[in-house]
């Protein structure tokens, strides 16, 4: 079998409108892939900066997969929430990105976005808090009626991977 080594960190977020963040992390793969070692998904602290608008989370990734066929290829997907002076957890933005096709060490900003729902919800979103959320999370890292939500963009976030891959050769990969 094919094994691919994902080791690295979820560095932080940035461009968000308000700072006191957290992420809820997981990675999504196709049938043929299946986890070795590591986890699947879990959750970052929040992050208080001061002065600063970059939220540094510095959470550590280390998960070693194994496929059959390339088919499904590893995808992270994200979920960043804002923790307001009361501790209310409140959405600010969904988003994926592919774990890198390459062997070495890999940069990534994913780029986030949040539902922002009809015009009622969007009012009460600016005075109450507490925008949309979508009923199924799968819907970020699938193709899947994704294109008939209205979307706002928000912040991005930060990792930084390093890949290894093993035994592509034997399966005619060329990396």
């Amino acid at each position: 079998m094919a094994e691919v080594h994902v080791i690295g960190e979820i560095v932080g977020a940035s461009g968000f409108p308000e700072n006191s963040l957290f992420c809820k992390w997981g990675i999504h793969t196709g049938g043929a892939w299946k986890v070795l070692a590591g986890q699947k998904e879990g959750q970052t602290q929040v992050d208080i900066p001061e002065n600063e608008t970059f939220c540094a989370w510095g959470h550590p990734i280390d998960i070693h997969l194994a496929t059959k066929g390339l088919q499904g290829w590893p995808k992270f997907h994200f979920q960043v929430y804002h923790q307001d002076e009361y501790a209310r957890n409140e959405l600010y933005g969904y988003g994926f990105c592919f774990v890198p096709t390459a062997p070495g060490t890999h940069d990534i900003e994913c780029v986030t976005w949040r539902p922002t729902g009809v015009f009622r919800e969007q009012i009460s979103h600016n005075f109450v808090g507490g925008g949309p959320q979508l009923r199924n999370p799968d819907l970020v890292y699938t193709s899947t009626d994704r294109d008939l939500l209205q979307t706002v963009g928000m912040g991005k976030v930060h990792l930084q991977l390093g890949v290894i891959l093993r035994n592509f050769d034997k399966f005619g990969v060329e990396c």
